[in-house]
Parts: structure tokens; sequence; C-alpha cells
């Protein structure tokens, strides 16, 4: 239905309004169209990222150091052994990109996803300075961000993170919330990776990350909350 608005004699087109009643055709075509356009939007969403992970196999990663990396279940696996820990990293570099990963962790434990070789999103529970997981670490800087809010995360079950690296911009989430946001140009290319810290504080400790991939960004590109 059309309304007009009528100022000072004169007809102005007002707003379309359409209604329709449930499960007349007009309301099944608008619910289908919606669906259609939800479809597409995901659909082409999914084809601007890469898996990082097969699923399957270890084909396209390389451990360095102890522990013990595994596939179980479709999940990749990683289990420290006797106090000692390693990393598993991927054969390929990234400059800027972004890349959402779901894990879970076996507590206590100290773990993270490595981007750029160096910097890492942090998963544990930190006490000096306090920082829990999604914190951003980097050699010789400690932490470039630190994420207070231990609640955030799910310690018995599934989490979602995200990484933002575009130049010196480097923005994390975890679980749908922002939790670090920084400026930093000290690493700006390198492997993705997956830790397993050594030692008596997080012995036995093992981080099970379901899928993990990447897509890249254009310079300049800005973040998506």
């Amino acid at each position: 239905m059309t309304r007009t608005s009528h100022h000072n004699g004169e007809t102005r087109p007002g707003v379309v309004w359409v209604f329709c009643r449930h499960g007349s055709p007009l309301a099944v075509f608008f619910s289908l169209f919606l669906s259609v356009v939800a479809f597409h939007a995901v659909a082409e969403d999914a084809k601007n990222w890469t898996p990082l992970f097969n699923g399957k196999n270890l084909d396209g990663w390389k451990q360095q150091g102890a522990g013990i990396f595994k596939v179980e279940d479709g999940c990749l696996i990683g289990t420290q052994t006797d106090g000692k820990g390693g990393d598993l990293f991927t054969t390929r570099e990234f400059d800027n990109f972004e890349c959402r990963f779901a894990y879970k962790m076996k507590w206590p434990g100290n773990s993270g996803i490595w981007f750029r070789d160096k910097y890492q999103f942090d998963i544990l529970k930190y006490q000096k300075p306090v920082a829990f997981s999604g914190s951003i670490y980097c050699p010789g800087k400690l932490f470039l961000t630190t994420n207070l809010d231990e609640n955030i995360e799910n310690r018995h079950g599934w989490n979602e993170g995200r990484i933002f690296a575009n130049g010196d911009h480097l923005v994390v989430w975890l679980n749908g919330k922002k939790v670090g946001d920084c400026r930093d140009n000290t690493f700006a290319k390198g492997r993705i990776g997956i830790q397993v810290h050594g030692g008596e504080n997080a012995k036995n400790m093992q981080i099970t990350i379901q899928r993990i991939e990447v897509r890249p960004l254009t310079t300049g590109e800005a973040p998506k909350d």
C-alpha cells in the first residue's frame, strides 16, 4: 500500500508498505527470497576462506620440538609429553590475513595460535601480569594486549577465536567479543602455528583444534566486528 503526504497543497510520494497474511503466496515468496539472500551471503563468505587443516592428516604442517601432534576424529590434537612442549607450523607463510579457528583445552594448560611466526593468540591463564586467553603475545614485549575477563572463554567446551593482521594492525576476538586491538610492526610475515607449551605448570596439557582457516586481506582493509 502506498501512502502519500500532502503539504502546502502538494502531493508527495510516501513510504510503500506491503502487508501480507501469514501463509499467503506473497509471504511465502518473501520468506524464500530472504532465505536465498542469506544462503548466497554465507556461500560468498565461505569462498573467501581456505582451510589450513584437512581433517585427515597433517599435510601442509611441520612440527618443531617435542610434544605429540595427531589427527583424531577429524580434529587436530596437540599433547605435551613428559613436560616437553613443541609447535606445529604451516609450511606456508602469510602476511596480511584473517584467521579463524575453533579450539578446546584440557586444563591446566598453556597454548596458543602463532601468527606471523612469533605473535601469538594466547590460550592460557597467566598471573603476573594477569592475562587470560585472547591476549596477544610478542617475544621481548610479553603482552601487546591483555584480556582481563576470564569468563569470555568456555573452559569446558569449544571456543571460537579470530585473528586479524593487516600491516601493523592486529586485532583478536574470542567467542565473538573483541579482546585485543593494537599496532605493532615487529613481524610482517610468517607462518601460522599451534603451540603445546612445556613445563610442569602445563604438564599433560592438550589442545584440540576442530577447524582453522584463513583468508587474505587487501591493503588497508579494516577489521569487521
